[in-house]
């Protein structure tokens, strides 16, 4: 299966998440800088940090050093932690989207939705068993309105859609869980513990990670980032 991809609209982004049982007391805003006198204009409390970055050569030898490095010597991965696996091509942009929300219902109160029903749905499961629920759900499955929601919404961008095209971009998110904040990645074997942090210091930490992919490349500008935070009413 492949899907068109999704922009990095907040527009897009919100009617997605709100389509899908995320009260409209939350949504997602584009972050313009990541230095820290810039942070404190972002409605808090930020609950996630998505961010969208170019895949180069030098992210995924990043990407295998870390891999390799973290397998060695483990790590601390908290056990109400969510995350899934990515088996649907271009599908990032959804995985980060349930991956912002699921890991912060102590926050969100979701209505009846597609993602209530998936997080219901995936209790007791591994990430590849929750990764393949989307690749085999039914089409007139709760599950699937993700899969046609994200379908739906990616044809609203600005530009021009085509499942076809390489994209050579992709959708991660940033969560703080039990004191750790962690990197949520559906293409990777496992989640990553970036360190500890706190509710009140994870978009200052958050974002230096995100510094981090930037400096590894600094020749391109194509990075995006967004916050899914409260709503400034």
């Amino acid at each position: 299966m492949v899907l068109l991809p999704l922009e990095s609209n907040p527009d897009v982004l919100n009617k997605f998440i709100h389509l899908l049982g995320v009260p409209e007391k939350w949504s997602i805003v584009d972050v313009y800088s990541l230095e820290n006198d810039a942070l404190v204009w972002i409605p808090r409390p930020v609950l996630a940090l998505i961010l969208l970055f170019p895949c180069s050569e030098k992210y995924y030898k990043h990407a295998e050093e870390e891999n390799k490095l973290i397998k060695d010597k483990g790590q601390v991965i908290s056990p109400d932690l969510f995350y899934m696996k990515q088996y649907i091509s271009n599908a990032c942009g959804t995985i980060a989207l349930i991956h912002s929300v699921a890991n912060n219902v102590d926050n969100i109160e979701l209505n009846d939705g597609a993602i209530k029903t998936l997080l219901q749905e995936s209790k007791g499961k591994t990430p590849e068993e929750i990764g393949e629920m989307l690749v085999k759900a039914d089409s007139d499955s709760e599950t699937f309105k993700l899969i046609a929601a994200h379908q739906e919404l990616a044809m609203e961008g600005q530009t021009e859609a085509n499942p076809n095209e390489q994209v050579n971009h992709h959708f991660i998110t940033f969560i703080e869980k039990q004191g750790f904040l962690y990197e949520l990645d559906g293409r990777k074997d496992f989640p990553i513990n970036h360190g500890t942090t706190t509710t009140d210091t994870f978009l200052e930490d958050a974002a230096k990670v995100c510094r981090a992919f930037m400096e590894r490349d600094s020749d391109d500008i194509n990075f995006t980032v967004l916050a899914l935070t409260a709503s400034d009413a």
